[in-house]
C-alpha cells in the first residue's frame, strides 16, 4: 500500500470513492461540485484543502481529505480532517488508519498541535479505529 498525495490523473477513481463515501452518509453532490473540490484538492494555489489517497496495485482503496485552517484559540493552525473513506472489501487492513496518521505527521512537521473530525453514531466500525488513535470530544455538533 502506497499512502501519497492526490494528482490530476486520480480523478476518475477519485470521484468514484467519493461518490461511495457520499453516499455511505446519505447525501449527493452535483457534478460541479465534484469538479471544483477536485480542481482545490490537486491545486499547488490552494495550500490549505488537501488530499491523500490510499494506492494498491496502482488502483486507489482510500481518501482522506483535510483542510488546514485558523483557531481563535491557537496561533498555529488547526486540520479538520473532513472526509475519510475504504473501499468496503479493504477495511480492517490498516487502510484508515494510515490515511490518519499520514495526515497527523503532516500536522506535526507543519507544528499544526491539533487535527479532529466528526463522524455519525452509526460508523461504527470507523468509530472503532477512531477510539484507538483519537481522543473522544464531550462537543455537541449543529448545523445550520
Amino acid at each position: 500500500m502506497i499512502i501519497r498525495e492526490l494528482i490530476k490523473t486520480d480523478y476518475d477513481q477519485w470521484r468514484k470513492l467519493w461518490r461511495a463515501y457520499l453516499e455511505f452518509y446519505e447525501t449527493s453532490v452535483d457534478q460541479t461540485v465534484y469538479e471544483m473540490t477536485f480542481e482545490r484538492l490537486t491545486s499547488s494555489s490552494r495550500k490549505n484543502q488537501c488530499a491523500l489517497v490510499a494506492e494498491i496495485d496502482k488502483t486507489l482503496v482510500g481518501l482522506v481529505h483535510y483542510i488546514f485552517h485558523p483557531h481563535n484559540w491557537k496561533i498555529e493552525d488547526v486540520i479538520y480532517l473532513q472526509d475519510l473513506y475504504t473501499v468496503p472489501d479493504k477495511r480492517l487492513k490498516g487502510i484508515g488508519r494510515a490515511l490518519i496518521e499520514t495526515v497527523y505527521k503532516i500536522a506535526d512537521e507543519n507544528k499544526t498541535p491539533s487535527v479532529y473530525w466528526t463522524t455519525q453514531k452509526f460508523n461504527h466500525t470507523a468509530r472503532k479505529l477512531y477510539d484507538n488513535i483519537a481522543t473522544l470530544s464531550p462537543f455537541i455538533k449543529y448545523d445550520r
